[in-house]
């Protein structure tokens, strides 16, 4: 629901500050619209206290994927097409790394998810595991290949998903304590949208604190603020 207030102050950086506070949300997340300009005072006016006034109203949400996006659901036929697909990568693409890795395949209508099992595969995970989720993409257009729909492939590594999970349902309870004490907004970093999808759903339950998507991939990001 559109939200618009009229803020004020002696400069237009004072007014928009003011504006933020009492909307309680950051800079990107409203449009602004200057009413009143602090350099355009007529002579008359030049006694008078010094007030600029702006516009601003939230903008918007765009819809939020990480909630609503719809899963396309794949036939048996599909699925072990899929499967097919993903094998014939994988056992060549296992003998390239440490002795004794070994991968499994789980199907569903959903999508497939792909478990790589071995030591010393930190390098296929990356920093926060941007190397993982590359190639998870990459699997993904393997399996899809030859299939009407994409297929979705999760790919885990060495447990890391689970981990890095439990390490970002910790930081969703962190940030929402520190927005519920402080009653301002956090900004996270952008993430995933296999992250943002545990952030929103850690805090879901949260009568006090709300989460939006905000940006563009890859700086996709969440924003933790008090519900209104």
């Amino acid at each position: 629901m559109e939200k618009t207030i009229i803020a004020e102050g002696k400069t237009t950086n004072e007014a928009i500050e003011n504006g933020l506070k009492q909307l309680k949300v950051p800079k990107d997340c409203v449009d602004i619209k200057v009413l009143e300009n602090e350099d355009k005072r007529s002579f008359f006016s030049i006694l008078a206290p010094r007030v600029v006034k702006v516009e601003m109203t939230i903008k918007e949400p765009k819809a939020n994927y990480d909630k609503i996006k719809k899963e396309i659901e794949l036939s048996q036929e599909e699925q072990n097409k899929a499967q097919e697909n993903l094998e014939k990568f994988l056992k060549e693409f296992v003998l390239k790394l440490p002795e004794g890795t070994t991968y499994n395949i789980e199907k569903s209508t959903e999508n497939l998810k792909v478990n790589i099992i071995g030591k010393e595969l930190g390098y296929l995970i990356g920093y926060r595991g941007e190397t993982l989720y590359a190639l998870q993409s990459v699997l993904s257009s393997i399996a899809s290949k030859g299939i009407q729909n994409r297929v979705r492939v999760i790919l885990d590594i060495e447990g890391y998903k689970a981990k890095r999970e439990k390490t970002l349902e910790d930081l969703a309870d962190k940030v929402a304590k520190t927005v519920i004490r402080t009653k301002n907004p956090i900004k996270l970093e952008p993430m995933q949208a296999y992250e943002r999808k545990i952030i929103h759903s850690k805090l879901q339950k949260n009568t006090r604190v709300e989460t939006i998507s905000v940006g563009e991939e890859p700086y996709r990001r969440i924003i933790v603020s008090l519900r209104k």
